[in-house]
């Protein structure tokens, strides 16, 4: 895959700050024409490069439940556990990682029941050694 470009770093930066940002406020943002624009978001997300554009509630900060969850693999079996953690309802992002664990699953939830939910589904994957989790508490930056 290509490296990005500073047009799709811009484009992309702008859609971080508003995913419903209409064409002409995100052509600007990103300094192209709307044309440009337009086309560059189809290719980025044909490409894979933009996966889903998301919507922040204030029930995300009030009422839901996030974690962050470390997991160990089994060596050979870790495309496998992560196609298997993708289909957790719950599951938002997983990045691979270095150091003593191979993932960091960022976890989001309506409750600690649902927490419980997920981090049983996680444990419970084929090829999945260990894990360690934590819930995230208030935000104190950024």
């Amino acid at each position: 895959m290509a490296p990005l470009s500073e047009t799709d770093r811009r484009l992309i930066a702008a859609l971080r700050t508003n995913a419903r940002m209409p064409m002409t406020q995100l052509a600007q943002a990103a300094g192209v024409s709307r044309t440009t624009a337009r086309a560059r978001l189809d290719a980025l997300v044909a490409e894979g490069r933009i996966r889903r554009f998301t919507v922040e509630t204030d029930v995300d900060a009030e009422g839901a439940v996030r974690a962050i969850a470390v997991v160990e693999l089994q060596g050979a079996l870790s495309r496998s556990v992560i196609r298997t953690l993708t289909r957790i309802p719950g599951v938002s992002t997983i990045h691979a990682t270095n150091g003593a664990w191979d993932l960091v699953v960022e976890i989001r939830t309506d409750s600690l029941v649902g927490f419980d939910r997920v981090l049983r589904d996680i444990r419970d994957a084929p090829g999945v050694l260990n894990s360690q989790s934590s819930l995230l508490l208030a935000p104190v930056a950024g």
